[in-house]
């Protein structure tokens, strides 16, 4: 087990370090869901989240949107805003040009990624042949450019299309050096997963803080679908606790809450003090976990 996220290190609720929380959206596509986007960061702000990030659509399909969502968060929800960025279908010098829209609105965090094809994850990812190479190599642009905050993914159970479990850990760690502040996850529904993840990277030199991802069921259907396309699995428990329920939306709401809390509670036993949430700009799951980790408005 890890030293310093292990079980020896469990404290009790008034013992724990204070937590960091941050909260994953993506843009709204039509008025309606905007103002449920907004909706949302209203309720979450208070919490004081380390950042709020907002995501980047493939191939850069939401780059005027995602500069718009950031510049608004930062400049009226006085909350920290991180931009997504990706690496797919541009050149470097237009990358660039992104980066420096970033800078011109305040905006002094990004998510960087190397982003998947327009086609989906499962297709090869093919770089511009004047653009980013990679996400490490995107961090490191991100670097010359500015002094930015840079967090990068990490994949529990490793990335589809990673060979094996050394290049997986090689490629983390490149993203490290060339700059990077720390790891988020992608989801996962075996804390198991991620404990052991985070092994892999301690034993591989990488001291940065490697941050759960954790995705609330809202939908057990749409969080299937969105697993088997980014290779997250979903244990046969977890689709017992859900089976009938795509027609009793209590009860699933109930067991969603108490999945999230207990996949919570067993990594604060573990020692964690970090955690990222996929909200799908919904905020009610996510501010009942807020609230389990201690985090209430001012």
């Amino acid at each position: 087990m890890i030293a310093d996220e292990s079980r020896a290190s469990r404290q009790t609720a008034d013992q724990r370090p204070d937590l960091q929380i941050s909260f994953e959206f993506f843009p709204p596509k039509t008025d309606a869901m905007e103002e449920k986007f907004w909706e949302s960061i209203g309720k979450l702000a208070p919490l004081k989240p380390r950042f709020v990030s907002v995501t980047y659509g493939a191939g850069g399909s939401t780059r005027e949107r995602t500069l718009r969502m950031v510049r608004r968060i930062t400049t009226d929800a006085g909350v920290p805003a991180a931009a997504h960025l990706t690496c797919v279908g541009a050149t470097r010098d237009e990358i660039n040009e992104v980066i420096r829209g970033f800078q011109d609105v305040g905006v002094k965090r990004i998510v960087a990624l190397r982003g998947d094809p327009p086609e989906g994850v499962g297709q090869p990812f093919v770089p511009h042949p004047e653009g980013y190479q990679n996400a490490a190599d995107l961090v490191a642009g991100i670097k010359k450019l500015g002094d930015f905050d840079i967090s990068v993914a990490a994949y529990p159970e490793k990335h589809p299309q990673s060979p094996n479990w050394e290049a997986d850990i090689d490629n983390l760690k490149r993203k490290i050096d060339n700059g990077a502040d720390r790891a988020i996850t992608q989801m996962f529904f075996r804390n198991s997963d991620y404990l052991r993840f985070v092994e892999r990277a301690r034993k591989a030199g990488i001291t940065v803080p490697i941050v759960p991802g954790i995705q609330p069921i809202h939908s057990f259907k749409q969080i299937s679908g969105f697993a088997a396309r980014c290779g997250a699995s979903i244990p046969v428990w977890l689709i017992e606790r859900f089976e009938g329920l795509n027609d009793d939306p209590e009860t699933h709401a109930l067991v969603a809450a108490a999945v999230a809390a207990e996949q919570v509670t067993e990594l604060l036993d573990e020692g964690v003090t970090e955690f990222h949430f996929y909200t799908l700009n919904r905020s009610n799951l996510v501010l009942a976990l807020a609230r389990l980790l201690g985090r209430r408005p001012d």
